[in-house]
């Protein structure tokens, strides 16, 4: 996994690019993330990039990314889902399958989705801590349509640079709809997991998050923004 700055950093506002998408590619091509400002969910899949903030947008351009995390996907297994109603269900479901909950995992999940809820962060002005951006978002409801659900799954102990447990994002099949999960449904998925032992994350070298204080643990805020 190659990650873009920490959780830490998104906290505390620090949403500044710093790194461009170009060289977020030649690290991964499945995985998640956001842009400068907050200005939509990312999700890459397939090596391609798409910004998600009430429309969905496929990034073909170079820009400078603030937060991201990228692996190149290959599935270790794959299962079935069975039928869940509802997004508890669906990580029960995926626990099955993690060996170990202090490694980290990337997980693709395919299918016709009953429901999705999810949202996209507004643009925030660079300061705005993360709790308080997260009451300006959007949030859509989406029915029976087919799509992806992109996720990577963290351990507790990850939380001062990564999102600790499940973090799904969602894209269509059309690629029109998309956003960060909050809860969905689905009679059946068919998921590839992939374990990963290997963790980089490149921290920025210039701007604010040189000088802002992350002694907080951010675990408390993280799980509120989510």
């Amino acid at each position: 996994m190659y990650q873009i700055s920490t959780s830490s950093a998104l906290v505390e506002g620090v949403y500044s690019g710093s790194v461009s998408s170009a060289d977020l590619l030649e690290h991964g091509d499945f995985g998640l993330g956001t842009f400068e400002a907050l200005s939509g969910e990312m999700v890459v899949l397939d090596g391609q990039i798409y910004q998600i903030a009430g429309e969905v947008r496929h990034r073909l351009d170079n820009f400078l990314v603030p937060f991201a995390a990228v692996t190149r996907f290959h599935g270790d297994s794959k299962f079935e889902t069975g039928r869940f109603a509802n997004l508890q269900e669906l990580e029960t479901a995926c626990d099955r399958h993690r060996q170990s909950d202090n490694l980290f995992y990337a997980l693709r999940l395919d299918g016709i989705f009953e429901t999705v809820h999810a949202r996209a962060v507004h643009p925030v002005p660079n300061g705005t801590r993360l709790l308080d951006a997260s009451k300006t978002e959007f949030e859509f409801q989406f029915h029976d349509l087919e799509g992806t659900l992109v996720c990577i799954w963290s351990p507790r102990y990850s939380s001062s640079f990564s999102v600790p447990g499940y973090h799904f994002h969602f894209i269509s099949n059309d690629r029109t709809k998309g956003g960060h999960v909050l809860n969905c449904s689905a009679w059946q998925l068919h998921a590839g997991i992939q374990t990963v032992s290997e963790y980089i994350v490149q921290l920025p070298e210039t701007g604010l998050f040189l000088t802002a204080n992350f002694d907080k643990d951010p675990a408390s805020d993280l799980a509120k923004a989510e």
